[in-house]
């Protein structure tokens, strides 16, 4: 990486602010219809990074590598916002109930400008203090992509060619379904007797994408998710079939009448495994939060000195270096939260003055103090828990709220917006330290990126509250034909019994708190095993098949300068899988929303329900095809 932005080239002008809110506004429509319509939200961040080397390439711009970080910087707000926002607001259509533009356009914003303040203090120690020490896969792929696309030549060859294979492998699984995009042990008669009787399911999914994140995420800690992953679906759900096969487990008081043994492994994996998982999560992030407890106390103490400076001269900093001051940082802070404090009171999101506060309090601790796990999954995995950090934050409001006398529906509309802020700022966190990240590996200055931020989230949050209200006209996201929106269905489906005098499964996120501790004890990362207990094991045992190509590839040698080559050319392959997997994964989105599928009738076995366990079988062979081209072109020697 040793491209760098040049001393004296512009970053933020005319072209880089109105690129930048241009893809802003297309990336949060296209985001928020993906992300409801199957429950994934892509990452901006890389197909943004192309689409403006592209269209500097076009243009013909000179020394435009710092103009890009700005462009990618405000552009990734789409992604961010969006998350925060249909995790949580849809679920207020799905109780039956209503919310108004203004409540999702200020729920957004608000939230997203408290992740951005939060998060600036922490800035310098995890894109410098912790550089080298974790892998930060994003942001690593994405710098590629910026630095390669400005210097042309062999890496930018190569990233193009690794690009393109992974783009149309994803593009034609996506579309056209040509084969199926998850291996499971089911596609075997054997493993699927052994699926209905034991519940023990195994699955993989084919993308070059995650294959590339699982590459650049390291050996280390693919294994240490995957073992997470493992430990749910080979040991506690067989577990809960075979103990409580014939009874009915009601942790929340929702009225479930169905047993464990009728129960399929991905229906006790959401319905009981998951909150292990969310358990686990939590308590990492309490034990990541007392670790970095000192981190926290140095950048409170960075303000209060700030404050208490009389006159003098500043301190010279490097312009790489340059922060937006953190006395305004506090006093934004300050005025982000008195707004909280003004909407949820005047809003009309709760009853009274009392439970305003009640709110502000909510917001202002939580998100606070889980910017720092949310900065530290994105470091981890590329992957933030900010919906599992989301149940948790509905969970404690929802308890908060009944005691101080709110509850019933206007309780739920009430929770699910607190929730929606506290959702979007912990989003807003861990997306940002990623920019941040790709900023420092260029050498551009944070203090620029940190202001246009604020344009972003603005236009992002209008854009992702008016097409929510959109698409909730056009499709709805209850009935036949509706949206599926399944983490806002997961929040509802926690709310309604808790806001009806229901429970929350406290045994269950007792068992994974305790797992965390026990993690801890014997000095394994805590929140990278339990991030594995509750992202779905497909998307787990390709970051470990990447990682074990990154392991393979950089120790064939006994020569460690090869090995690092080695390493460095696979980087790049990866993050060609992972721009070409997630720009591809866009044109798909748009396809589907324009309704082009009918073209593709013939050859799409997937949308057609004719996908069997043949086109699972299929399936193995391009993706190890992709494998082998993976290993092959990071040993072949230039």
């Amino acid at each position: 990486m040793s491209k760098k932005i040049k001393p004296g080239a512009p970053q933020v002008t005319v072209y880089s602010v109105t690129m930048g809110l241009v893809m802003t506004v297309l990336f949060s429509a296209a985001a928020a219809y993906l992300g409801l319509k199957v429950g994934q939200v892509f990452e901006a961040a890389i197909p943004i990074a192309i689409l403006a080397v592209g269209m500097s390439s076009a243009l013909g711009r000179k020394d435009s590598l710092g103009e890009n970080v700005i462009i990618q910087s405000i552009g990734a707000c789409s992604g961010v916002i969006v998350a925060g926002a249909i995790f949580t607001l849809p679920a207020i259509y799905i109780l039956g109930l209503d919310v108004s533009f203004w409540h999702m356009f200020f729920s957004s914003l608000l939230g997203g400008v408290l992740g951005i303040l939060f998060l600036i203090p922490f800035r310098k120690y995890f894109v410098q203090e912790m550089d080298g020490k974790y892998p930060f896969p994003e942001a690593t792929a994405t710098t590629q992509v910026l630095i390669n696309g400005e210097q042309g030549g062999k890496g930018a060859r190569t990233l193009a060619l690794a690009g393109l294979i992974g783009g149309l492998y994803d593009f034609v699984v996506a579309t056209f379904g040509t084969w199926a995009e998850t291996i499971s042990t089911t596609f075997l008669r054997v493993g699927n007797a052994v699926a209905d009787k034991a519940k023990v399911v195994l699955k993989l999914n084919t993308g070059a994408a995650v294959l590339g994140l699982g590459y650049i995420v390291g050996f280390k800690y693919s294994l240490i998710i995957c073992l997470g992953s493992l430990l749910v679906w080979l040991i506690i759900i067989p577990a809960f079939n075979l103990f409580f096969g014939g009874q009915v487990l009601d942790f929340m008081g929702s009225g479930l009448v169905q047993t464990v043994g009728q129960m399929s492994a991905d229906e006790i994996f959401r319905t009981y495994a998951r909150h292990i998982g969310i358990g686990g999560i939590a308590m990492a992030g309490i034990i990541s939060i007392i670790k970095n407890a000192g981190v926290i106390r140095s950048a409170v103490g960075l303000a209060g000195k700030e404050f208490s400076k009389k006159g003098g001269s500043e301190v010279k900093v490097e312009e790489t270096d340059r922060d937006i001051k953190m006395k305004t940082v506090v006093i934004g802070i300050v005025i982000t939260l008195l707004a909280v404090f003004a909407f949820f009171g005047f809003g009309g999101v709760v009853n009274n003055i009392w439970q305003a506060l009640v709110g502000l309090l909510i917001v202002a601790i939580i998100s606070f103090l889980f910017t720092t796990v949310a900065a530290n999954a994105i470091a981890i995995v590329g992957s933030n828990p900010v919906s599992g950090m989301t149940l948790m934050t509905l969970i404690i409001t929802a308890l908060v709220l009944v005691a101080v006398g709110l509850k019933g529906e206007a309780g739920m509309v009430a929770a699910m917006i607190i929730g929606g802020v506290v959702c979007t700022a912990l989003s807003m966190a861990g997306g940002f330290i990623t920019d941040l990240k790709i900023g420092y590996n260029l050498g551009a200055t944070p203090a620029k990126q940190e202001c246009w931020k604020f344009l972003g989230t603005l236009v992002a949050a209008a854009t992702v509250g008016g097409v929510m209200l959109v698409l909730n006209k056009t499709y709805g996201f209850v009935g036949e034909g509706a949206l599926v929106a399944p983490q806002a269905n997961a929040m509802a489906a926690v709310i309604q019994p808790m806001m009806n005098g229901g429970s929350a499964p406290w045994l269950l996120y007792g068992i994974g708190a305790a797992i965390a501790i026990l993690l801890t004890v014997f000095k394994v990362p805590a929140l990278a095993f339990c991030l594995g207990m509750f992202i779905p094991i497909d998307l787990n045992l390709p970051l470990l098949v990447g990682g074990a190509i990154s392991w393979f590839v950089s120790t064939r040698s006994s020569d460690k300068a090869v090995n690092q080559a080695r390493q460095d050319k696979g980087t790049l392959i990866a993050s060609g899988f992972i721009a070409g997997g997630a720009l591809m994964g866009v044109v798909s989105a748009i396809l589907k929303f324009a309704g082009v599928d009918w073209f593709m009738e013939g050859w799409n076995t997937v949308a057609s329900g004719r996908l069997c366990s043949g086109a699972e079988a299929i399936a193995i062979i391009p993706f190890l095809l992709l494998v082998f081209y993976m290993i092959k072109a990071s040993l072949r020697q230039d």
